[in-house]
C-alpha cells in the first residue's frame, strides 16, 4: 500500500489531489495497490459534505474575515473544519465488489478505530457516518465510489479543535442557541488530546492510523509521493472544480427546515431543535439545564439523524436510545416533541429566541 503524507494543503487543493488518487483505480487501469494519504490542511479550512446547501453549513462573511478557505468535498457527511489540528485521511483503491457503501464504511471505520486503540483510545462507528468515543464524535466519515470504479474514503480525526473558532465559521445548528455554545458542542464532540488527557500532535495520530492501516492491511505501507500524471489531474480539478464557485454553490434539490419543541421534564425544561432535509432529520440537538448531558439523549440524537419524520420511525428511535427513561418522561412524550419541531420545520417557522450575538440559522419558535 502506498502512504502519502503531507502538511498544509489549501482547501481545493487538499481534495483535488484526493479525487486525482482516486482516478488510477479506474476501470480497465492497470492493477495497482491502494493508496493511504495522511495529511493536513492549512489552518484553517471549511469543507462541506457533498449534498450540504453551502449557506446553510457555512458562515461565508465570517470565512472571510478569518481568511478560512472554504470548498466541496465529493464524499457525503457534515461540514468541517480542517487545520493543523485535524488529521485528514484519504484512502483509495477499486471499489470492492458486492460490497453496499455503508458496509465498505463500516468496516474502514473500524481500521481507523484499529489506530485508534494505538493511542489508548477506544472508539466506535456510530449512526451514519461518526466515529465516537466515550459517547462523543471523534472523526467524521464519508465515502465516494466513483462510476468509473474506483473508491474514495474520507476520515477527519480530531487531534485538537478550537471549538469557538469552529462555531464562528460553521452554522452550528442549536449549539448557537444555547447559552453556553462551546459547552453544548463539548458534550457531543471529543478530541485524541481530551481522551488521553495529554496533548497530541496530528503527527502523533498519523503515525497510529498508519499502524492502523498496516495491520488491517495483507501489504506493507510504503511511502511514496504523487506521480507527475496525478499531479497535473490534481492541478487542473483544483482550477476547475474545487477551485470553482459553480462546483462550491451547487444545491441540493430541498433546503433545510428548522424547528423545535419544549420537554416538560421532572428536571425542568428541555427544549429539542431539528434541522430537517426534506421529510428526513438532518439533525437533531436537546439543551436544557443539565448537569450532565444523559448518554441517552446522546444516543438518541445520533438516532434520530436521516429518520423520517413519521410517528413509528421517530418513536422506534427514541425507545431504542433509552432517552425515556434518562429524561423521566415517556417515550411517547418525546416522539410528540420531535414531530412537533419537525411539523414547524416543515412550516418554515422563522421566530427566534432573543440573544445578543450568534446565529439565526437553527431559530426557534416563540
Amino acid at each position: 500500500m502506498r502512504l502519502i503524507t503531507d502538511d498544509g494543503a489549501g482547501a481545493a487543493e487538499g481534495l483535488a489531489l484526493d479525487e486525482a488518487l482516486m482516478a488510477r483505480y479506474a476501470r480497465g487501469q492497470p492493477d495497482q495497490p491502494p493508496t493511504l494519504r495522511l495529511y493536513t490542511y492549512r489552518s484553517h479550512c471549511a469543507l462541506i459534505g457533498r449534498y450540504q446547501n453551502l449557506e446553510a453549513e457555512v458562515d461565508l462573511p465570517a470565512c472571510r474575515q478569518t481568511g478560512t478557505q472554504v470548498s466541496r468535498r465529493p464524499t457525503g457527511g457534515g461540514a468541517i473544519i480542517m487545520g493543523a489540528g485535524q488529521l485528514g485521511v484519504a484512502f483509495t483503491s477499486p471499489a470492492p465488489a458486492g460490497q453496499r457503501p455503508r458496509e465498505i464504511i463500516e468496516e474502514l471505520a473500524g481500521v481507523v478505530a484499529a489506530g485508534l486503540a494505538l493511542l489508548g483510545i477506544s472508539a466506535v462507528f456510530r449512526g451514519k457516518n461518526d466515529l465516537e468515543a466515550g459517547g462523543r464524535k471523534i472523526a467524521g466519515l464519508g465515502l465516494y465510489v466513483d462510476p468509473a470504479g474506483g473508491m474514495l474514503f474520507h476520515a477527519s480525526i480530531l487531534a485538537d479543535l478550537d471549538i469557538e473558532f469552529m462555531l464562528s465559521v460553521l452554522r452550528i445548528p442549536a449549539a448557537k442557541l444555547a447559552d453556553k455554545a462551546a459547552a453544548a458542542v463539548g458534550d457531543r464532540v471529543t478530541t485524541v488530546t481530551r481522551e488521553t488527557g495529554r496533548p497530541h500532535t496530528t503527527d502523533e495520530v498519523r503515525r497510529a492510523i498508519a499502524a492502523g492501516f498496516d495491520a488491517a492491511s495483507a501489504t506493507t505501507l510504503e511511502p511514496g509521493v504523487p506521480d507527475p500524471v496525478e499531479c497535473a489531474l490534481a492541478a487542473r480539478l483544483a482550477a476547475e472544480r474545487y477551485g470553482a464557485q459553480s462546483w462550491l454553490t451547487e444545491r441540493s434539490l430541498a433546503a433545510d427546515g428548522s424547528g423545535s419543541a419544549v420537554l416538560k421534564t421532572p428536571g425542568g425544561l428541555a427544549r429539542i431543535y431539528l434541522t430537517t432535509h426534506g421529510g428526513l432529520v438532518k439533525n437533531a440537538i436537546v439543551v436544557g439545564d443539565f448537569n450532565e448531558l444523559p448518554p441517552a439523549v446522546v444516543a438518541m440524537e445520533s438516532a434520530l439523524r436521516w429518520r423520517r419524520l413519521d410517528h413509528r420511525s421517530v418513536t422506534e428511535a427514541v425507545i431504542r436510545s433509552g432517552a425515556g427513561p434518562a429524561l423521566g418522561i415517556t417515550a411517547e412524550r418525546i416522539a410528540a416533541a420531535v414531530l412537533d419541531a419537525g411539523r414547524q420545520a416543515g412550516e418554515r417557522v422563522t421566530a427566534a429566541p432573543v440573544r445578543s450575538t450568534g446565529s439565526c440559522y437553527f431559530p426557534e419558535s416563540a
